[in-house]
């Protein structure tokens, strides 16, 4: 009997659980060697009822993505719902995700079951930035509290589920431009350390346009400490987007977007050191890269074709 790598199409017999394991160590150690070569991180998994195994990119700021049995109800990573499109689910996983590793529940009919996959590493650089506005950096006490008011404002839109939008034409780049700021650097501000980048930062001329990446209800406009002029775009079932530092906005509260509509134009407010575009990208609850999630989603879409 065979079952199939889904990452890479080759088929390969299915093993007892006792061989489970080393199959596993073989799978990471030819994921550390292309990792080495700068190939994207490769994690396997298996199903704890089947053995079944499947290839997949996962380590931490990336999406996990996986096609569960037919038959899989209520599918939760660490307690939360994930993002379902078709046949495929995706995980997004946080900066501060543990390597080793993890599982995703589910249930079929009344028994609890697991996916287990691993979660491998992926080195993140580091960024230097001066800003000549110290108080951007060390805010004074009254800022604080504007900033913990703000920050929970935040919190709470990143863990609201709502029914999903319409995603069956993918996620486009809401900007053109230079991209100055990948996912994940690991940030110091005037030589401070601070938590690493969670987003994308895209440079442009102020006043350039902002698009929807795809169908959303706006869920936040407001002018924040950090992040100056903001939107957030909900688009169901855990997936939010956010857009900072705008110099206008162009939608309001409750607005239904659809892909491709004009959000906002680039700006330089909150912190900044130039006119640019921060896009995050928020899936069950964690920050994730941008461009990881745009291509999870376009191959999941692909695998429902």
């Amino acid at each position: 009997m065979f079952r199939s790598l889904t990452g890479g199409g080759s088929p390969i017999e299915t093993c007892s659980t006792r061989w489970r394991h080393q199959i596993r160590s073989l799978a990471l150690g030819v994921g550390l060697m292309l990792s080495l070569l700068g190939v994207s991180s490769i994690a396997f998994a298996t199903d704890d009822n089947d053995g079944e195994i499947t290839a997949n990119s996962s380590f931490p700021g990336g999406v996990y993505q996986w096609t569960p049995p037919r038959e899989a109800d209520e599918i939760t990573f660490r307690d939360k719902p994930v993002l379902r499109i078709g046949k495929s689910i995706l995980v997004g996983l946080p900066v501060s995700q543990p390597l080793g590793e993890e599982s995703i529940t589910y249930k079929v009919g009344d028994a609890v079951k697991t996916h287990t996959f691993e979660v491998v590493d992926k080195q993140y650089t580091e960024q230097h930035i001066t800003l000549k506005n110290r108080e951007m950096v060390n805010p004074k006490p009254k800022q604080l509290e504007r900033i913990r008011r703000e920050s929970k404002i935040q919190r709470a839109l990143y863990q609201q589920i709502s029914p999903s939008q319409n995603l069956q034409q993918g996620f486009e780049i809401p900007l053109k431009g230079i991209t100055t700021s990948l996912f994940g650097h690991r940030r110091f501000f005037n030589g401070e350390a601070r938590n690493p980048h969670s987003g994308l930062d895209i440079a442009a001329d102020t006043g350039t346009p902002i698009i929807a990446p795809a169908a959303a209800l706006v869920v936040l406009v407001d002018d924040l400490y950090f992040n100056g002029k903001t939107v957030f775009l909900d688009h169901g079932q855990g997936l939010i987007t956010m857009y900072c530092h705008l110099s206008e906005h162009k939608v309001a509260l409750e607005q239904t977007v659809q892909q491709g509509d004009v959000i906002g134009l680039v700006g330089a407010t909150g912190r900044v050191t130039g006119p640019h575009l921060h896009w995050s990208v928020s899936l069950n609850g964690v920050r994730v890269d941008p461009l990881e999630f745009q291509q999870a989603l376009a191959n999941a879409l692909a695998s429902n074709n």
